[in-house]
């Protein structure tokens, strides 16, 4: 069979090199990757996904699986990329406080239909993020230190398997592949739909405070002030930002999940910084969470790093807040602890990370500016050697890292048995394979 036999297999359309808005669709949110797919499946349901996956396991094909493509890789020529917007339905379930959702759905969706209920799901800080590969991976954002991981919440997958078949995956039916897809990543199977917890959350307070530059010691200080003690309800980011034609400034951005009164008390030493040039606190929905970061909602090029910090010691500070931004966009720190430091014997495959604080490093993924973005990574790191543990979660790898990264020896052991007994020919591959 050919290239070209697919479409008389998919309702949903297949696009091939050439066609009319093929390079469109194979371009990835984050623009800077690039996808020299041989076709893009745009699935109308999961059957299509299922037909799309057997005629891959029959041609010797692979299968990649996007949402948005947030967290493309590239390394997929050749493979069939499968396009998930149409799997866009969304049940919520009040009484259970469960949410059933299609792999085409993104989390701003899922926090909007939730939060009429006075729920939460566990998403991360972007509203136009999917949740297959964001929860796949583990996923934490504003709500991890009070409820733990994404992966943790799911209750069963549907799923198209790497024979193509499709089937329903829960603790009860396949205990070892519904703990790989827990976040173990998306290298076992197509995943078609989740089933997932959601959490009370009828109160949040947050927001951003924001100074420019010379704040940027004073904001460090009451970073680790605030983080000392903060409550598993109390989430805050340092941010430093050199946005191109802007003047360099500094945030603390932070979530509450509860009053606001009780979080204007628990957040007030911010007012102890004076020049504030931007304050967005304010008593929010789940709805809203991607008020408080602003993140980019369209496509756009980016390179990126991420670690986990053991301290935030002198050579923290002297690397991180004494030294510019730029070339970078972003240098931002995290506080984690609380539930991600705690282990069950109900989790799956992310396991709880000790680590204090995770760094996140962001540049403008443009082709000239690349070389000086590698570098300066490699010049943090290298600064931060004594500090950085080298595991960081999935969501944190970047372009050219290894899943083993992301698992300690005895978890991706049993990763690579799982994905050797369920996908022996490699036809379903995520963005961090867990055999590389």
């Amino acid at each position: 069979m050919g290239i070209e036999d697919l479409r008389g297999l998919i309702r949903g359309g297949v696009l091939l090199p050439g066609d009319a808005g093929f390079d469109e669709a194979a371009r990835p949110w984050n623009v800077a990757v690039t996808q020299p797919v041989s076709a893009v499946v745009n699935v109308s349901d999961a059957q299509d996904a299922a037909e799309a996956v057997r005629y891959a396991a029959g041609a010797g094909r692979q299968v990649v699986t996007q949402t948005t493509g947030h967290g493309a890789t590239g390394g997929i020529e050749d493979a069939i990329l499968l396009r998930t917007a149409a799997l866009n339905n969304i049940e919520i379930d009040a009484e259970r406080r469960v949410a059933r959702v299609g792999a085409g759905v993104q989390w701003g969706a899922v926090q909007t239909a939730a939060a009429a209920h006075g729920l939460t799901g566990l998403a991360g800080s972007n509203p136009v993020v999917g949740v297959p590969g964001y929860t796949l991976g583990g996923g934490f954002g504003w709500f991890a230190r009070k409820y733990g991981w994404a992966s943790n919440a799911v209750r069963a997958f549907g799923i198209a398997d790497a024979s193509g078949a499709r089937t329903r995956v829960t603790a009860d039916s396949d205990p070892d592949l519904f703990w790989a897809l827990r976040g173990g990543g998306g290298d076992f199977a197509v995943v078609t739909d989740l089933e997932f917890e959601l959490f009370p959350l009828p109160r949040l307070y947050g927001g951003r405070v924001m100074w420019s530059a010379d704040r940027t010691a004073a904001a460090f200080d009451l970073f680790a002030e605030l983080t000392a003690d903060a409550p598993a309800e109390l989430s805050v980011w340092l941010q430093r930002y050199q946005i191109p034609g802007a003047a360099p400034t500094v945030a603390l951005d932070f979530a509450y999940l509860g009053d606001a009164a009780e979080g204007r008390e628990l957040t007030k030493r911010l007012d102890s910084i004076d020049g504030v040039i931007a304050d967005t606190r304010g008593a929010l929905t789940p709805a809203e969470i991607g008020r408080i970061t602003a993140e980019p909602t369209d496509p756009s090029p980016s390179l990126s790093r991420g670690e986990l910090l053991t301290d935030l010691g002198d050579a923290v500070v002297k690397t991180l807040i004494e030294a510019p931004t730029a070339p970078l966009l972003n240098i931002q720190l995290r506080a984690l602890g609380g539930a991600l430091t705690t282990a069950s014997p109900h989790d799956g495959a992310r396991g709880p990370v000790t680590e204090p604080y995770a760094l996140y490093l962001l540049g403008l993924g443009l082709p000239h500016l690349l070389d000086d973005i590698r570098t300066r990574f490699t010049e943090i790191t290298d600064a931060l050697s004594d500090h950085i543990t080298g595991s960081k979660p999935y969501t944190f790898l970047a372009p050219g890292e290894s899943a083993s990264a992301a698992f300690g020896p005895e978890t991706l052991t049993r990763l690579r048995e799982i994905k050797q007994a369920r996908d022996p020919h490699n036809v379903v591959r995520a963005n961090f394979p867990i055999n590389d």
